[in-house]
């Protein structure tokens, strides 16, 4: 059996944490999705353990794909609009790819 979900602290939506093979903390969405990039399973011991497939390491029958939950929080989407004259530097940099 599952242990209850956590719940993210900004949008208060249920997470699942998992410990990944660098030994971080990842909060992921609680219900397997195809389109997910991390592959979640349970070690002996019961840990929810996480890391990204690779086409040398592809996803194994015992993992399941899950969205990292900072790709799906609502509360992380809503950007607070920047005082005047403060620039986002990923709009910066963005631009100077393009060019």
């Amino acid at each position: 059996m599952a242990p209850p979900a956590a719940h993210c602290p900004d949008c208060h939506h249920p997470i699942r944490w998992t410990r990944t093979e660098a030994g971080r903390n990842l909060a992921v969405d609680p219900d397997p999705d195809p389109a997910g990039n991390a592959a979640v399973w349970r070690d002996g011991t019961g840990t929810l353990r996480s890391r990204r497939p690779t086409d040398d390491l592809p996803l194994t029958g015992w993992e399941r794909l899950h969205l990292p939950h900072i790709a799906t929080c609502p509360a992380r989407r809503e950007q607070l609009a920047l005082p005047v004259g403060v620039t986002r530097l990923d709009d910066h940099r963005n631009r100077r790819r393009n060019r």
